[in-house]
């Protein structure tokens, strides 16, 4: 098993790792650094405010900082071996070794999708090609760096490119998703959310006893308001690439044009990405699953906008009130997405139709379960996250307007298009 914990990256550094020393997962150059530290005769300062950023790159930089940092990640001298840790602390690693190994695997196979050799660009169905006049003033083709997770296949629109291509589906069995039968839609949909899901229910119990410590919360709240907002940014907009992933494989979805598709992910990802901390949420100690361990609203305090950050932990509290299941989290999730009341739609009926089959479904899934009742609480759910949405896009603005520079070059691309486009100021057409 030592040889599988290599797959995460040096807790300390972000290198490579060599397994677990000291009782951290860490680099071997981390690790000797360590052991040099701990010697009576070694002593070390900051320069600076004791706040260094230490990678790969910059950890020879500051030894203070480097040390703070183990510390911090909770590697001593009197750390046990991986063989005497507890139960607990085992089936903890082991999910976050799945973690990683899943998230190579999806990082692999985009790097395969960006690659996919594609046709000339007058060759492909110009339909395909049309971007959204009011969001993507572009000239031609998409950015190759932008649009990885929103492309259509080159070639047939009735097939399914997946982002990440394991397989290539035809869909033509979902053209008419009104009378699509409501198991098989279901399964499907259900299916997309769980290959889709970062973690599994089950390595999120193994993990809720990760707590940051008062050390790891300090540095988080030593961090810059333009640093925390960079790494929050950067942290949603993994969550986001998994809702488009999953978006793609809801029955129908690729079928609407490719303005409709970008105008649903624009308006709705964000409240998916809501929707599915629910499942990383613990509501015994109002804490949310962040940067691999459980973290309180302390931990955003740099962000400087705790009425969202309060707003948000409330809804992943009342969200986890109705004890969904994840059957039902997977339907509702695509009803969240799929609405035909979202801005800037070209096919408003044809949206409609795929909507319908997903009440459908969900109301199929509740009625199975004997739960009917739900479905007025979910509506209710909808209209908060459309408050919430509204509040992140307020504070983007605010963000935007004090740190321009971070919020159009420094931000990802994916998160940059999907809300910052709509949060810049309007300037007038010169004459």
């Amino acid at each position: 098993f030592s040889a599988q914990i290599e797959v995460i990256p040096c807790k300390i550094c972000g290198d490579k790792s060599s397994g677990v020393h000291y009782g951290v997962i860490t680099c071997e150059g981390c690790k000797g650094f360590f052991r040099r530290s701990q010697l009576p005769t070694v002593s070390y300062s900051c320069s600076r405010q004791s706040n260094c950023q230490i990678d790969r790159a910059s950890r020879n930089r500051c030894q203070h900082c480097r040390l703070q940092k183990c510390l911090a990640q909770g590697m001593s001298r009197d750390a046990v071996k991986f063989g005497r840790m507890s139960k607990r602390q085992r089936d903890s690693l082991i999910a976050e070794v799945e973690h990683h190994r899943k998230q190579q695997q999806l990082q692999s196979e985009a790097q395969a999708a960006l690659s996919y050799p594609s046709k000339p660009r007058q060759e492909r169905p110009t339909q395909h090609l049309q971007p959204m006049p009011a969001v993507y003033p572009f000239n031609g083709d998409y950015p190759s760096e932008i649009h990885p997770y929103l492309m259509c296949s080159p070639t047939d629109p009735g097939i399914i490119y997946r982002a990440f291509p394991t397989t290539v589906e035809r869909i033509s069995r979902f053209k008419n998703v009104s009378t699509y039968v409501p198991d098989e839609l279901c399964a499907s949909i259900v299916r997309s959310h769980r290959e889709t899901s970062q973690y599994r229910v089950e390595e999120l119990q193994a993990l809720r006893w990760k707590l940051f410590s008062r050390e790891e919360v300090q540095a988080y709240q030593s961090k810059s308001v333009d640093e925390m907002w960079q790494h929050c940014a950067i942290r949603l907009t993994d969550a986001v690439q998994y809702v488009v992933e999953f978006a793609k494989h809801i029955p129908g979805f690729r079928l609407l044009s490719q303005n409709d598709q970008i105008a649903l992910l624009k308006a709705g990802s964000m409240e998916v990405v809501l929707v599915r901390m629910s499942r990383y949420f613990n509501t015994d100690n109002n804490t949310v699953y962040f940067d691999g361990k459980y973290a309180g609203t302390d931990v955003f305090k740099p962000l400087a906008c705790g009425d969202l950050i309060s707003a948000v932990f409330e809804f992943a509290q009342s969200l986890c009130a109705l004890k969904l299941s994840e059957q039902q989290i997977a339907l509702f999730s695509a009803l969240v997405l799929i609405n035909a009341d979202r801005p800037c739609l070209e096919d408003r009926g044809r949206v409609q139709r795929v909507q319908k089959g997903v009440e459908l479904g969900l109301t199929h899934i509740l009625q199975r379960d004997h739960q009917e009742g739900l479905l007025q609480k979910l509506y209710q759910r909808m209209t908060l996250l459309r408050s919430l949405c509204s509040l992140h896009t307020e504070k983007l603005r605010w963000f935007s307007l004090r740190h321009p520079h971070t919020a159009q070059s420094l931000f990802p691309p994916l998160y940059r298009e999907l809300f910052v486009s709509d949060t810049e100021p309007q300037l007038p057409n010169s004459l």
